[in-house]
């Protein structure tokens, strides 16, 4: 197996395998520049000196695959954002921080969009998610248990030894 980067040509390899998938989203638009990871894993059919197949894999390797290479999976990361509110409890009424909070919101959202975001994620802390979750819902935020969410903390390649 290899892994090297995407290609156009892979495209229709991807609308396939997402489709046998089965997962009710559609396929999202690759050529969006929030994609800034696009890594395929296809058979590597490079003859050894046996004449057998020899596995590789070389991920970040930017050749583009021969249409004889099948495509088995791929890796796709699209940049988000997550938010942080900082917003001094000290300070004003409820209600001023309320409207405060709505003056920085909208300027916020407008702000991400120019810059090409489509999407914000919050994670609220336990002891404000029921109170707080009631307000910005009202802001248009959703909270989205559909799926499951995951976070993998990245730490440096020279700490991480694969075998």
């Amino acid at each position: 197996m290899r892994v090297r980067e995407y290609t156009e040509s892979d495209l229709e390899a991807l609308r396939a395998i997402h489709s046998a998938q089965g997962f009710e989203y559609p396929l999202p638009d690759l050529n969006n520049p929030l994609f800034v990871t696009k890594l395929i894993l296809s058979e590597d059919s490079r003859l050894s000196s046996a004449g057998g197949e020899e596995a590789a894999s070389t991920a970040g390797a930017a050749h583009p695959a021969p249409s004889n290479k099948k495509i088995i999976g791929a890796a796709l990361l699209r940049l988000t954002a997550e938010a942080y509110l900082l917003l001094d409890p000290k300070v004003g009424t409820p209600r001023e921080r309320w409207r405060w909070l709505l003056q920085l919101h909208a300027a916020t959202e407008r702000d991400a969009w120019q810059r090409g975001l489509e999407d914000v994620h919050a994670w609220l802390p336990p002891p404000i998610a029921s109170k707080f979750g009631k307000r910005i819902a009202q802001l248009g935020w959703n909270r989205d248990d559909t799926w499951t969410p995951y976070c993998k903390r990245l730490t440096s390649p020279k700490n991480n030894s694969c075998p």
